[in-house]
């Protein structure tokens, strides 16, 4: 005789009753799988780390995918990492996976993983918006994406009203005036304000250690080297101690959510990463990068990223590039903002229109010198041929 579906219904409610007394959580668990095969630590490491997650957080079921190890946990069999991670996608598309913590996956082009740290100067939860992954080939329109990303999670993470800053990296300024142009057209970016002096979006070092905006923005290979920074800096590098791992991976049409650790994770990393994807699945995280994709295209984003995938630089390419300087002046004044791969063009701009100018490199970045009586029309021009 078959099952009863009845007596079934009625057993799988008294587990859950019972579940909820044992652990003070009531209502359905979040269930994360990880696999466990593949660490230069050593299958029982995970394991390790997935055990303390479970024990932390009454309100997850963690699912070890793999072989190898005892556990109490709930367990699947696979042989290799291969089919760990078959195993994996296969219980996230038929949902008895809400999300996965998982090594090396190869996600497509067009979906990139937005970090979880916490910074050491104030003890400051930050995300890094990216650290794998390539969200475009275009890079300032890949940062520009990581922004949306990294709202899409914050806000997943029960930050209503997240800041942005920008880290002061090449394509920082571009990506300054592409989000500063979303915002105009109604899409409701928060910006954050540099603890240095000067202040600015633009991020430097400092901004990154005391954490002052909620998500910093840059391009997917630093980010990694940040989020190895933050996780192995006690460590000497082999063994990465704190943290949440690399974050999940997040695209416009991404229909998963898993969250990606190093080989060189240790346990306290694999937990704080299995925490991190209930989190993302608890604050429907799909749902939020469908939220943020439809206001930043009300606001003109079509337009903006057909606009990037151009040429970097805003100077006709059948006009002479090369301009002969003005009689040369004492240029005391500077003009910030400009993109290092575009200053000595913005310069040529300037020559061409008999204001003369110099390159130079100020505390936060490329600067344009220019002389008091010129800036005025200096940035008049600069903005109208959008270096500015």
């Amino acid at each position: 005789m078959g099952k009863n579906p009845i007596r079934a219904a009625i057993a799988e409610v008294f587990e859950e009753m019972a579940q909820a007394i044992e652990t003070g959580t009531f209502g359905q668990r979040i269930r994360v799988g990880l696999t466990i095969l593949g660490s230069e630590h050593g299958h029982e490491e995970l394991v390790r780390g997935a055990e303390s997650a479970q024990k932390k957080y009454p309100n997850i079921q963690v699912v070890v995918i793999g072989s190898g190890v005892q556990t109490n946990l709930e367990t699947v069999a696979a042989l290799d990492e291969n089919e760990a991670q078959a195993t994996m996608d296969e219980m996230l598309l038929n949902h008895t996976l809400d999300a996965a913590v998982t090594m090396h996956y190869n996600f497509p082009i067009g979906v990139s993983t937005v970090g979880r740290v916490i910074t050491p100067a104030k003890g400051k939860e930050m995300f890094l918006a990216t650290t794998t992954g390539i969200s475009a080939t275009e890079r300032v329109t890949a940062m520009l994406k990581n922004t949306i990303y990294g709202v899409a999670v914050a806000k997943a993470c029960e930050k209503a009203n997240p800041t942005v800053g920008i880290l002061n990296i090449e394509g920082a300024r571009q990506v300054e005036r592409a989000l500063k142009k979303l915002k105009t057209g109604g899409y409701p970016i928060n910006f954050a304000e540099s603890a240095r002096a000067d202040g600015g979006i633009v991020m430097r070092g400092n901004d990154l250690l005391m954490g002052i905006p909620d998500i910093m923005v840059n391009d997917s290979l630093t980010g990694n080297i940040l989020m190895k920074v933050f996780s192995a800096y006690s460590t000497g590098g082999s063994y990465e101690a704190v943290g949440n791992g690399y974050g999940p991976g997040v695209g416009e049409d991404y229909d998963r959510i898993i969250c990606i650790v190093s080989r060189a994770s240790g346990a306290p990393v694999i937990s704080g990463a299995i925490k991190f994807a209930a989190d993302c699945a608890k604050g429907n995280l799909m749902e939020k990068v469908k939220t943020e994709f439809y206001a930043a295209k009300k606001a003109g984003w079509d337009d903006l990223v057909k606009s990037l995938s151009c040429t970097l630089s805003p100077i006709d390419q059948d006009e002479e590039r090369a301009a002969t300087p003005p009689p040369k002046k004492t240029v005391i004044e500077s003009i910030p903002g400009v993109e290092v791969m575009q200053l000595e063009d913005a310069v040529q701009v300037l020559w061409k229109a008999n204001i003369y100018a110099e390159c130079g490199m100020g505390c936060t970045g490329p600067i344009v010198m220019i002389a008091p009586e010129d800036k005025e029309r200096a940035l008049e021009l600069l903005k109208e041929k959008e270096y500015l």
